[in-house]
């Protein structure tokens, strides 16, 4: 990064363990699960052997406009709700009044996801062969296409110095704010509303990672999301979104705002390798944490936390657990968040660049549920049991993805 001071001014989150931030920062203290059973016909009519999943835990169309809601896809739903609440929370002025504290030139959006509005696709796709064009809407293409998320979040703030979607695959929402912090360094913008999107718990997305071989097919709701642990099978598919509002640091102080943390480095990397596995060497999650800490001005040693991209399976928790040792080493206190959230995909990211930050303010490391067992293979100090007390001052949050994409941010306290 560029001497340009970044601080994180407002959080906002939609998660299977809450309808917001302290909720779900309140879930993974205490270690709640967010896991349900799939009650949906859709699980036996298919004989899924995948029978679970990390839904909501607060329906979008309870919190939004009746009329609104049926022109947004799920994903969308849950971006802006999430936007509203960090838009709020970071001290402007609700979307329908005028905001006086960032010229709309000078503010941006940066929203990304995994895989976009299949809800949408898929039922639009069952009209058109049930009953023929007619019953199509005309806005199926504005509610499925990938960037429908941040393209509504900027229209209802008024942001006009770009808005942006990342789609790379798991890392979506981490690069999401990755690329916030870029637009600011530039001096493109100095506000942007930033982080990752997701809702894609539907019978076609569950069958393909089935086919895959990536899910859990452990039945238990409360024990399937097991990250580095020795029994761990695999992933439990979740939903969910978290916004994080980026400022320059100068425009933050001058209007009073309250003020999380810093971004102080990211590190952008790409394998090269295989569309679904990791190097097997970790070269580019080696390579993207490294680069975080460099762009920060700090050291391995500086780094006290690491918030792990831990998926439970069998293979990726074994190499960012090497990768990890490679970068940063084996003293940082290392947490999983999806034993509690399962994994949000394109709003993973973001959502666990909240809880790190607010591991940092709180001086509290969420433990890692389900993990009974540590992996022999893992040689870290992995939060198990109950939350954490400590003093760490900068922290990475890892995020990696089907296609080789690797991300890490680096938060410190402000």
């Amino acid at each position: 990064m560029t001497n340009t001071e970044i601080v994180v001014t407002g959080l906002g989150a939609m998660t299977p363990l809450g309808d917001d931030v302290q909720t779900t920062w309140d879930g993974l203290v205490s270690a709640r699960t967010g896991v349900r059973r799939v009650t949906d016909g859709w699980v036996e009519q298919y004989d899924l052997p995948t029978k679970i999943a990390a839904p909501l835990a607060v329906e979008p169309t309870d919190i939004l406009p009746r009329v609104q809601a049926r022109r947004l896809d799920r994903a969308a739903q849950t971006a802006i709700i999430a936007a509203r609440q960090a838009w709020t929370d970071a001290g402007y002025d609700t979307p329908s009044e005028e905001h006086h504290d960032v010229e709309p030139e000078r503010l941006g959006v940066v929203i990304g996801t995994g895989i976009g509005g299949p809800h949408t696709l898929l039922a639009q796709d069952d009209l058109l062969e049930q009953n023929g064009l007619r019953k199509v809407s005309p806005l199926t293409v504005p509610m499925l296409m990938a960037n429908a998320s941040a393209a509504q979040v900027s229209i209802e703030i008024g942001a006009r110095a770009g808005v942006h979607s990342p789609a790379s695959a798991c890392a979506s929402g981490a690069e999401g704010i990755a690329t916030a912090a870029m637009m600011i360094e530039s001096g493109r913008a100095d506000v942007v509303v930033a982080g990752g999107t997701e809702a894609c718990i539907h019978p076609i997305t569950v069958a393909g990672f089935v086919q895959a071989r990536t899910l859990s097919s452990n039945e238990d709701p409360e024990a399937a999301s097991r990250p580095f642990d020795t029994s761990r099978d695999g992933f439990v598919l979740g939903e969910g979104a978290g916004i994080v509002i980026l400022e320059r640091a100068e425009h933050a102080r001058a209007r009073g705002a309250r003020i999380y943390g810093q971004l102080r480095g990211y590190g952008i990397t790409s394998d090269a390798y295989h569309i679904t596995g990791n190097h097997p060497d970790g070269i580019g999650q080696i390579g993207a944490m490294q680069q975080a800490i460099h762009s920060a001005g700090l050291t391995a040693n500086d780094v006290g936390h690491v918030n792990a991209h831990a998926t439970s399976t069998v293979v990726g928790d074994v190499g960012e657990a090497r990768a990890i040792s490679k970068a940063v080493g084996d003293h940082p206190v290392v947490t999983a968040p999806k034993g509690s959230l399962g994994h949000l995909v394109g709003g993973a990211g973001a959502v666990e660049s909240i809880a790190t930050l607010l591991s940092l303010r709180d001086g509290i490391i969420p433990p890692t549920r389900n993990l009974v067992e540590l992996d022999p293979k893992i040689e870290l100090d992995v939060v198990s049991g109950e939350a954490r007390k400590t003093d760490v001052t900068a922290a990475i949050n890892n995020s990696f993805g089907f296609g080789g994409h690797n991300v890490a941010l680096l938060f410190t306290k402000d």
